[in-house]
């Protein structure tokens, strides 16, 4: 082979391997099984010792309603805990749940 060929094979190889990796992106569909309207969703890595932000933010979720839920943090995790709050709901003020979030299509929370 010639020095020209050698030279772009292993720029090739180089781009190949040091290109980071980005874990992707958690999806799945949350279901509001419950009588109570969902206004907080938070989500965390088993890890961490405190909760991250409100998925939800301004948004509820009323009962029976489904929500596509990304988590896109960068994280190369699956399991994730879970916690909802309700509104006016003296079963359910806040539950909690912990889940490989990899393997789950679609998380239904029931009173």
């Amino acid at each position: 082979m010639n020095a020209f060929k050698i030279n772009a094979l292993a720029a090739i190889a180089t781009l190949t391997f040091a290109t980071p990796s980005f874990a992707d992106d958690l999806v799945f569909v949350l279901k509001n099984g419950t009588n109570s309207v969902l206004t907080h969703f938070y989500t965390s890595p088993v890890d961490e010792e405190d909760w991250e932000g409100d998925v939800f933010g301004n948004h509820t979720l009323a009962p029976g309603e489904s929500i596509k839920i990304t988590i896109a943090d960068g994280r190369d995790v699956c399991d994730y805990d879970m916690r909802f709050e309700f509104q006016d709901s003296p079963d359910l003020d806040t539950t909690t749940d912990t889940q490989d979030l990899c393997e789950l299509g679609e998380y239904t929370i029931e009173e």
